[in-house]
């Protein structure tokens, strides 16, 4: 059963792909080249954002597509150097 670590373990292999960085697809996403990483990234969020939209109108796929959004947020934080648990801390601030 997955659980809510997996969140963590996803943001930490992030955060090696920055540190570390690849061949894979998040490690060049955060790499400027002609664009900036950050660019790249906002990009491909709102491509993302674009996705979930049309799949919750059209009633299919809506958590594929928002795990890939979810993702690319992650990944956004990540480059930002923004702690998971700065975003943790907020949902608990705003739950309350």
């Amino acid at each position: 059963m997955v659980n809510e670590r997996v969140i963590s373990e996803i943001y930490e292999i992030l955060k090696d792909r920055r540190d570390n960085p690849t061949d894979s697809y998040t490690s060049l996403l955060m790499q400027d080249d002609n664009k900036t990483a950050e660019d790249k990234i906002l990009e491909k969020i709102g491509e993302e954002v674009t996705e979930l939209i049309i799949a919750a109108k059209n009633e299919e796929n809506i958590v594929h597509e928002s795990v890939d959004l979810i993702f690319h947020t992650l990944l956004l934080l990540v480059y930002k150097e923004i702690e998971l648990k700065a975003v943790l801390e907020e949902f608990d601030r705003r739950r309350r």
